[in-house]
Formats: structure tokens, C-alpha cells, sequence
């Protein structure tokens, strides 16, 4: 059970960004393929940027432009962590009416194809949604899945 706690968020947002699956019938549904594409972007960039902004106006001797360098590359840091830190959020959300009775459907479907799964929760997350709906697109055929993608 995840905690409350500020850096929790960020461990949940990691968790969820790898659980979360990236396939072309969820993107126009759920906004989370473009904040972990983006979030994977900056995690790989903007460490660079921060360096790079701050090493410029220390090898031009410009004493003037290094606390401005230094601000923005605390804000290239900070891009990364925003996009966890939404992740986190959105993991630990209530799922709305319409997603957990989908989520509730896709769960039944999957034990009726014979899966074992964890029992379903009353009041599900967004964290298990991503979890049925990874075993959705496992174990079920296209077949199956057609009335939903």
C-alpha cells in the first residue's frame, strides 16, 4: 500500500509510468502515453540542459548570467519530477463511475478466460486499471477486446 507522503508520489509516479501500457488504442482515451512520453523525454534531456546552461556562463566568465542559468536549470531539473509527481497523482486517483464499471467488466472477462488475478477492488485507482489492463492485452484476444478498442 503506497504512502501519502510527498516523496511517495514520485516512487507511485515511477511505478505507474512502467506499469501503465503504452499502446495505440489507450492515447485518445487517457492522457498518460503523452505525459510518460514526455516525462521520459526530459528525464534523458533536461539533466543535460541544466549543465549546459550553467557551464556556458561559467566558461564565458559571465558572472552577471549565472544566477539566471542557475533558475532555469533548476527548472529543467524540475521537469521530470513534475511529470512524476502527475503520475503519482493520477496512479492513486479514484477511478470515475464510467472507468470502474469498464474496469470491472475487463476484470470479469479476464476470469472468465481462465486468469488468476488479484480479487477486485471496490473503489479502484488508476494504478489498477493499468494492471487489468495489462492483462487484458495479454491474455485476451483482439476478439475480445473489440467492443472496447
Amino acid at each position: 500500500m503506497s504512502e501519502n507522503g510527498f516523496l511517495f508520489r514520485f516512487r507511485d509516479g515511477q511505478t505507474y509510468m512502467d506499469t501503465w501500457p503504452e499502446r495505440k488504442e489507450l492515447a485518445p482515451m487517457f492522457p498518460e502515453q503523452r505525459v510518460i512520453k514526455a516525462t521520459k523525454f526530459a528525464v534523458k534531456v533536461m539533466p543535460a540542459v541544466a549543465v549546459i546552461s550553467v557551464l556556458t556562463q561559467m566558461v564565458f566568465n559571465n558572472t552577471a548570467g549565472l544566477p539566471q542559468a542557475i533558475i532555469i536549470a533548476l527548472f529543467a531539473i524540475s521537469m521530470p519530477l513534475q511529470g512524476f509527481w502527475w503520475l503519482g497523482n493520477r496512479a492513486n486517483t479514484k477511478l470515475p463511475p464510467a472507468l470502474a464499471s469498464w474496469y470491472r467488466e475487463l476484470y470479469q472477462k479476464i476470469i472468465e478466460s481462465g486468469a488468476a488475478l488479484e480479487p477486485m477492488k471496490s473503489q479502484p485507482r488508476y494504478k489498477e486499471l493499468a494492471n487489468i489492463l495489462n492483462k487484458a492485452f495479454k491474455q485476451l484476444d483482439k476478439t475480445a477486446l473489440e467492443r472496447w478498442f
